[in-house]
């Protein structure tokens, strides 16, 4: 989604009767920073001074970008393998997909397809770090990344020098269910004691008239209602300004020490489609078929693999959509 850019600016002198041109120039220079630096300080401020953009709950239509299909969904099983990129800078202080306000030093991210918002665990494969991130944008549409994650977010990672890392994105159903039915009682102004365990409103039954046994005594009626579930029991943050935000809490979890980096080029139900996509794409390298059961139904998937760095995977990656198959990804396995 995001990209990051560096550069650099330089002025060349000329010798002879040019000295005072130079002093003019360097004092112009000094000048020109200085008001750079107290832009950024007030862009800076603008974030942490005022009362940031709360949002709301969205999931969204399908849509294409650059002849990808994504398609949005509630998808409270979420588990993948993937690559992390992540961004910072360039978007500090804009509005995210969901209309919030992106601030590089929290725990947010974007994804393609989740619900936003929603809280989801990042591990990093390769040194078993971990933290929950808020998703409240959408993106990285560079090819083979299925997170993009605030700069925070990667330092807490340590991967923000590299740039991109292996990683395991898995969501928190019941902390994502909490914070999306806040999410739509802000939008709806109303409170989120209106608002269904599963995130929906509340449906209202039509009126009926009474009906009254002659004799009886009227019955009351007591309803159990489920009380709202707080995602601070379980995940440490604080709600700001109508916002959880996770805590920059890193958890040190178990992983192999070498995630294998392979291409998916496809899933099939039938296992002759898979053999040959494996048999068209056998040129780029050891191709192989992985059967694995979903539910009830049995998949054979196209891998590409194992590679030998990001650089490998992200060029086996182009030249697998190049030929058609526009569902590849990267995995770690």
């Amino acid at each position: 989604m995001a990209g990051k850019a560096m550069a650099k600016d330089s002025v060349a002198g000329r010798s002879g009767a040019g000295r005072m041109a130079r002093g003019l120039l360097i004092a112009v220079a000094l000048l020109a920073l200085s008001g750079c630096a107290e832009t950024k300080q007030g862009q800076k401020s603008a974030v942490q001074g005022q009362a940031r953009a709360v949002g709301g709950f969205k999931i969204g239509e399908p849509y294409q970008v650059k002849g990808v299909w994504y398609y949005p969904k509630e998808d409270f099983g979420y588990d993948e393998t993937g690559l992390a990129s992540w961004y910072g800078p360039g978007f500090h202080a804009e509005t995210t997909a969901n209309g919030e306000t992106f601030d590089q030093n929290e725990l947010t991210g974007a994804h393609k397809t989740l619900p936003l918002p929603s809280l989801v665990r990042v591990t990093n494969l390769e040194n078993g770090r971990s933290i929950i991130v808020r998703i409240n944008d959408r993106g990285p549409f560079v090819p083979g990344r299925i997170v993009d994650l605030s700069r925070r977010s990667a330092q807490l990672l340590g991967f923000e020098g590299q740039g991109s890392a292996k990683v395991r994105v898995a969501i928190l159903p019941e902390e994502s269910r909490a914070i999306a039915a806040a999410a739509r009682a802000g939008q709806a102004g109303v409170s989120v004691a209106d608002i269904s365990p599963d995130g929906a409103p509340k449906p209202v039954a039509a009126p009926r008239a009474a009906v009254q046994i002659e004799g009886a005594s009227p019955v009351a009626r007591q309803v159990a209602e489920r009380p709202a579930f707080d995602p601070s029991q379980t995940v440490a943050g604080a709600t700001v300004d109508g916002r959880f935000l996770p805590a920059a809490v890193v958890a040190d979890t178990p992983v192999r020490s070498n995630g294998r980096l392979y291409v998916q080029a496809g899933a099939f139900t039938v296992y002759d489609n898979a053999n040959r996509l494996r048999a068209r794409l056998s040129d780029l390298g050891t191709t192989r078929i992985d059967p694995t059961i979903v539910g009830n139904t049995q998949y054979f998937r196209v891998r590409i693999g194992p590679l030998s760095s990001v650089e490998a995977a992200d060029s086996i990656l182009n030249q697998v959509i190049e030929a058609g198959n526009n569902g590849a990804r990267v995995i770690v396995d």
